[in-house]
């Protein structure tokens, strides 16, 4: 049984370097997982970085604030829960245009060689897969965009609308 998550991230990158700020993540289930480096480097942060992203970040002392080993290893906790009761499940990651998002959270480990092998080496695209499904409508984003939550419940909401899935139960 494939257990699906739908996730984005925010970043800061140079065209070397991706740095990630924070990670949201969401399953069919209503999990919910919110974290948000506390490493990052906003120096190098671009201005619309800034004011779309940082400047609506929680404040410091906010508990999703956290290291990026602690990062790392709560999110590998969140999304392998499932797998406790069911080890032959197998993780699907999907966010729209997954290509960055999907470095920035494989780099939480370091190179992709150090990747824990239960996570999958890729992300599925929600955009690709919009075009491929004839592009139907999908749901309006919210109006605070640019948080990693909130960006993420909307990448469920979008898989929902195309393929006609909604929440399920169970395990």
């Amino acid at each position: 049984m494939p257990y699906r998550y739908f996730y984005d991230c925010e970043f800061i990158e140079d065209g070397v370097t991706i740095d990630l700020v924070s990670i949201g993540v969401v399953d069919e289930h209503g999990r919910e997982f919110y974290a948000i480096s506390s490493q990052f480097d906003p120096t190098k942060a671009i201005p619309w970085v800034r004011k779309n992203v940082l400047d609506k970040l929680p404040s410091p002392g906010n508990p999703a604030w956290r290291s990026r080993e602690r990062l790392r290893d709560d999110l590998l906790a969140f999304l392998t829960e499932p797998l406790r009761t069911d080890p032959d499940g197998e993780l699907e990651l999907w966010a729209w245009y997954a290509a960055y998002d999907h470095v920035a959270l494989a780099q939480l480990w370091g190179n992709m060689q150090a990747l824990p092998r239960i996570i999958p080496r890729f992300t599925k695209d929600l955009r690709q897969l919009w075009d491929d499904a004839g592009r139907p409508p999908l749901p309006s984003a919210e109006a605070a965009r640019h948080d990693a939550l909130v960006d993420a419940r909307h990448n469920l909401a979008r898989w929902q609308a195309m393929t006609g899935f909604r929440q399920v139960t169970g395990k």
